[in-house]
């Protein structure tokens, strides 16, 4: 783990100020779907969601179920390709039956999510939000504003807890900011 803090400028959400938003948002959840007669699911984006997810599933009280969508709207390192490949997609015969959240690890254009949202509509869910850990409001390239935010933060190269350079640095128990001559190379 010391190779990788190494390349760490600073922590920008310490663990427990991780635990402290994960907390939040569920009790958000548990009290926008408490009562519902619908079926609450927590839909995580791979893969950087699956540790945002893992750790909010564990604190919501209310019945739910998981599933799981990967989509690529990245080229490699850090540029964008613009465009949106569903490369496993969500296909259940009882969509209209479901809640959905979708569970992201970080916002930034907000294309992918304002996308997902109206994608998962047409394919006829009962209703579909969204929960975020991390915003970047300030990158924001179309409308749209997350139902769940857990931290609004600066337009920094975050990694840690889910979040990636290059399928590097998931595994930190925090979020940092990428020195930017690991990223700049």
């Amino acid at each position: 783990m010391d190779t990788i803090n190494n390349d760490i400028a600073y922590t920008l959400v310490s663990e427990k100020e991780i635990d402290e938003i994960v907390t939040r948002i569920a009790a958000e959840i548990d009290r926008d779907y408490a009562g519902s007669d619908k079926k609450l699911l927590l839909l995580c984006i791979l893969k950087g969601s699956v540790v945002f997810m893992g750790e909010l599933m564990k604190k919501i009280t209310v019945p739910l179920e998981i599933d799981f969508m990967k989509v690529s709207s990245y080229g490699s390192g850090t540029v964008s390709a613009g465009r949106l490949n569903i490369l496993l997609d969500l296909a259940r015969p009882d969509m209209s039956e479901l809640d959905i959240v979708i569970v992201e690890d970080i916002i930034d254009s907000g294309k992918t999510l304002s996308y997902l949202v109206k994608y998962l509509e047409l394919k006829g869910a009962h209703s579909v939000r969204t929960a975020t850990m991390l915003d970047k409001p300030s990158r924001r390239e179309v409308e749209f504003t997350p139902n769940y935010i857990g931290l609004d933060i600066p337009d920094e190269f975050v990694v840690g807890f889910g979040l990636d350079y290059d399928e590097k640095f998931r595994n930190l128990p925090y979020v940092g900011v990428l020195k930017r001559e690991v990223y700049s190379n």
